[in-house]
């Protein structure tokens, strides 16, 4: 559990909580709050809680640590933690059915995203055409295409916010842009080589880009400024990320192995190693405790983020595995192959319990939504599908 520091008891006298928004994915609580009559937000992460957590001596530590959180707001929080362990302890046995095919591109595509926020009603798609186009999920409608790369588009992302898309170009660039207008807002540039991978952390303030040139890069969202470069790896990287409260960063490359960096100083920390073949994707569950990969040996590993030890391997795809994904909760990953299929798999066990077909090229790019219920696969057929 940690709240960020806001100075002695005295400030909550000049303080005055309004209201509590419960956040499930990953578990935590926002508080909405007036300061010197501003409106102001700060979450309390509960990344560690379980059906097991004693939630008394939990909301004392809150009381104790947080100002704002007051004697009489505590049987009110009591409850709202109660509903977000009930929320963690219903594992989801949804199967996914198709739901909507889209053609998207003339030329194949290469990469498609959901936007982050609870309404999920964007997906963004890259393609060979150079260009990045926003739709909406339910109409199937194009919003913009962004337009302004001198080469591919091989991957992109939303912010948290939902304001910005960020694409990623075989022309060594990444270029950020406004969903409201379409208008590009800045290019990055300081890669030598293609962009391949990039994604925000939580609070949008910083975005990392990993190239074939075997470097990463974190810079800053807001100036498009460099902060830090990750010089380790011995290969193109093939995937670069956050860890949800931003302490770490995970590499995924082409030499086999993934490494972990301390994201405020850009040093590496750890190596997992164990797949025979490239790396081609990783990612973190929501709340940071695992880290998934997925290889070109045909096989997907979880493991402990703080032992760094593999806690299960994902064996059954006939092909490579180029995209993994946690679902919000934490319990099932996707995966999305060269066969053609994508598979959704148990987290705990490594057990395969459903087999996406449908796609009559590879599948690239795969996708769970907010909350967990919808999926969304991009393949070369020239398609992207929505399972619900």
């Amino acid at each position: 559990m940690t709240t960020k520091p806001i100075g002695p008891a005295l400030e909550s006298k000049k303080m005055k909580l309004k209201s509590f928004l419960l956040r499930y994915y990953p578990p935590g609580i926002m508080l909405e709050y007036e300061k010197s009559g501003e409106l102001k937000t700060k979450s309390i992460d509960l990344l560690d809680l379980g059906p097991s957590t004693d939630v008394s001596a939990l909301v004392e530590e809150i009381h104790q640590a947080e100002p704002l959180i007051t004697a009489s707001r505590a049987e009110q929080v009591k409850l709202l933690i109660q509903r977000l362990q009930e929320k963690l302890g219903q594992h989801s046995n949804h199967t996914f059915y198709l739901f909507k095919v889209l053609k998207a591109h003339i030329l194949p595509l290469t990469n498609v995203a959901l936007n982050k926020s609870g309404s999920c009603d964007k997906i963004a798609t890259g393609s060979f055409d150079k260009t990045c186009k926003l739709w909406s999920v339910e109409t199937g409608q194009c919003y913009h295409t962004f337009r302004g790369h001198r080469a591919e588009i091989v991957c992109l992302s939303f912010n948290p916010q939902s304001t910005l898309v960020a694409t990623g170009s075989m022309d060594t660039t990444a270029k950020l842009w406004d969903i409201q207008n379409g208008e590009e807002v800045f290019t990055l540039t300081g890669h030598s080589a293609e962009i391949i991978s990039l994604s925000f952390n939580t609070s949008g303030d910083r975005i990392i880009t990993g190239s074939f040139d075997h470097t990463v890069i974190v810079w800053d969202a807001d100036t498009g400024r460099k902060v830090h470069t990750l010089i380790g790896h011995c290969a193109e990287i093939s995937s670069a990320l956050f860890n949800w409260d931003c302490s770490l960063i995970l590499t995924g490359s082409m030499d086999k192995t993934c490494m972990l960096w301390d994201a405020t100083n850009g040093k590496c920390m750890a190596t997992l190693t164990g797949h025979e073949d490239e790396i081609l994707d990783s990612c973190f569950d929501y709340t940071g405790k695992l880290i998934a990969t997925a290889s070109a040996d045909g096989t997907a590993r979880i493991f402990s983020a703080a032992t760094r030890k593999c806690i299960a391997k994902l064996e059954g795809h006939e092909g490579d595995i180029s995209k993994i994904s946690f679902n919000p909760q934490g319990n099932r990953l996707l995966t999305g192959s060269s066969d053609k299929t994508a598979r959704i798999w148990d987290a705990q066990t490594g057990q395969c319990l459903q087999v996406l077909e449908g796609h009559t090229d590879e599948i690239f790019s795969c996708a769970f939504n907010y909350t967990g219920n919808i999926v969304i696969t991009g393949s070369k057929d020239n398609t992207c599908r929505i399972w619900r």
